[in-house]
């Protein structure tokens, strides 16, 4: 399997969570309610599985060993827009947590935000996503030989590996401190 396999397996995930943001969304606009427990683990899915998980091995991965080739100008340009988008992504998801942590504080017009947040993020991933599947994932492989793609995929296995085990220290270490 190349490197990128599992990527494009993750953005499958990464498209169901967006089908759930469309259909909370179509309701928030109905109800004029948030499901704010909804919010917050589409946060935390967006924040562990899509950032630290996915964005994270691309990253500090493939992107970090794609800088040490001689990339085409195109791939180098789409590298540079892809961690634009991924720190864009970042600011829209600490932005509805914000907003659906002052709505469960009582603001009601942080409504309005958390439905402007869910579009913009819908509007986000599908484009982006496409651009990694189809315009720079595969075609980057070409600048590694067999056995880095292997070590590659190794060091995404341990990346994985090491995300579960900081995700729950960090909840350890919260509730001990409350």
């Amino acid at each position: 399997m190349e490197p990128v396999g599992p990527l494009m397996i993750e953005h499958r995930l990464i498209e169901r969570m967006i089908d759930l943001l469309k259909r909370e969304h179509s309701r928030l606009s109905k109800d004029n309610r948030v499901n704010a427990r909804f919010i917050d683990h589409a946060v935390d899915f967006i924040r562990t599985y899509a950032d630290r998980c996915h964005h994270g091995k691309e990253e500090d991965i493939l992107f970090k060993q794609l800088t040490e080739k001689q990339l085409s100008p195109e791939h180098l340009s789409i590298m540079e827009e892809l961690v634009k988008e991924h720190a864009h992504a970042r600011t829209l998801t600490n932005a509805l947590a914000e907003a659906n942590e002052r709505y469960v504080d009582g603001e009601e017009r942080a409504m309005f935000e958390i439905k402007i947040k869910l579009e913009e993020l819908i509007a986000f991933y599908p484009p982006h996503i496409e651009k990694e599947d189809k315009h720079f994932f595969l075609p980057c492989m070409k600048y590694f030989s067999d056995d880095e793609k292997r070590d590659m995929l190794e060091q995404f296995i341990e990346a994985d590996r090491k995300i579960i085990h900081e995700t729950y220290d960090k909840l350890v270490k919260k509730l001990e401190k409350e």
